[in-house]
C-alpha cells in the first residue's frame, strides 16, 4: 500500500525532502525481484524461477568439497562455501552424475575441464537426442548448446540432457503434455548476459517444462538439468533436501 501524503504540507516536505520522502521501498531493479527467486503458474502449474544477470551476478559451479570428496548436498556446500554463503543467492543441482556424485558428461570448474564431453548413445534422459552443454565464459557469458555444436574453452560448464528448447523448437520427441511427469529443473540462455533457471514445484511434462523456457521466459535455448532430484537453495528462503546430488550451479552476488 502507497505511503499516506499530506497535501497540507508540500512546502515543509519541499524543503524537508529527505525527511518527508515516501516510506514505501523502492522498486526492484530490472531483472531479480527483491527475493533471488520468485513463483511462477504456468499453464497451471507452479514453478519457481531464478534470473541470473551476467552484469550484476557470477555463476560457480562445485561437485566435491577440499577433501575431494563429492559433496552431495546443498548442506555439505553450505558448510563448503563458509564466509562465501553470504554473498550466494541461489543454488541448483546442474547435471547428471554417477552413483558417487561424479558428472557423466563434460564438466569444466575455473577452466580446468575435469570430465571429457560425452556423445555417446545410451539410455535415460541423458541421451535422449540432442542433449546439451550449459556453459560461461571468462566475462560471465552464458550459452546452452546441442552437445555436437559445443566449442571454445569455458570457465564452467556441465552437461545434461535432453536439450529441451533449440532455437526456439521444442525438442522434437517431446509430446504436448506426456504421460511422464516429473518435478524437473532446468536452465535456458535467453541472450548472452542471461539466463533462467527453473524448478516444477508439481509435477509437470516435458512439453509444458520447454514451453515455460519458450513461450514464458522467451529462451531461445534451455537444457533439462535433472528429475527427481531436482532441487532448489534459494538463500534465506529454501534450502531443499532430496536424494543426494552430483554438480552444483551457485549463483552469487558481484
Amino acid at each position: 500500500m502507497a505511503a499516506t501524503r499530506f497535501s497540507l504540507l508540500p512546502a515543509l516536505c519541499l524543503a524537508l525532502l529527505s525527511a518527508c520522502g515516501s516510506s514505501e521501498p523502492s522498486a526492484p531493479a530490472q531483472g531479480l525481484p527483491v527475493s533471488a527467486c520468485q513463483e511462477k503458474l504456468f499453464e497451471g502449474s507452479r514453478f519457481t524461477l531464478c534470473q541470473y544477470d551476467a552484469a550484476r551476478h557470477r555463476i560457480e559451479m562445485f561437485v566435491e568439497g577440499g577433501n575431494g570428496q563429492s559433496l552431495r548436498t546443498f548442506e555439505a556446500l553450505d558448510s563448503h562455501l563458509g564466509s562465501r554463503t553470504s554473498d550466494l543467492l541461489f543454488a541448483m543441482n546442474g547435471g547428471m552424475f554417477d552413483e558417487e556424485g561424479r558428472p557423466i558428461g563434460l564438466y569444466v570448474e575455473r577452466g580446468e575441464q575435469r570430465h571429457a564431453i560425452n556423445l555417446k548413445d545410451g539410455a535415460g534422459n541423458f541421451h535422449l537426442m540432442p542433449n546439451g552443454v550449459f556453459a560461461v565464459d571468462e566475462q560471465g557469458r552464458v550459452s546452452v548448446v546441442p552437445s555436437k555444436e559445443f566449442k571454445g574453452k569455458p570457465r564452467w560448464a556441465t552437461q545434461s540432457g535432453p536439450m529441451l528448447v533449440i532455437d526456439g523448437k521444442l525438442h522434437p520427441a517431446f509430446q504436448a503434455n506426456g504421460e511422464s511427469v516429473n518435478v524437473r529443473n532446468g536452465v535456458g540462455a535467453c541472450g548472452p548476459s542471461t539466463a533462467w533457471f527453473a524448478i516444477s514445484d508439481d509435477l509437470v511434462s516435458f512439453g509444458r517444462f520447454a514451453r515455460l523456457f519458450r513461450d514464458e521466459l522467451k529462451c531461445p535455448n534451455a537444457l533439462f538439468l535433472d528429475g527427481s532430484v531436482s532441487s532448489l537453495w534459494e538463500a534465506g528462503a529454501r534450502q531443499d533436501r532430496r536424494a543426494e546430488l552430483g554438480p552444483m550451479i551457485a549463483v552469487f552476488k558481484r
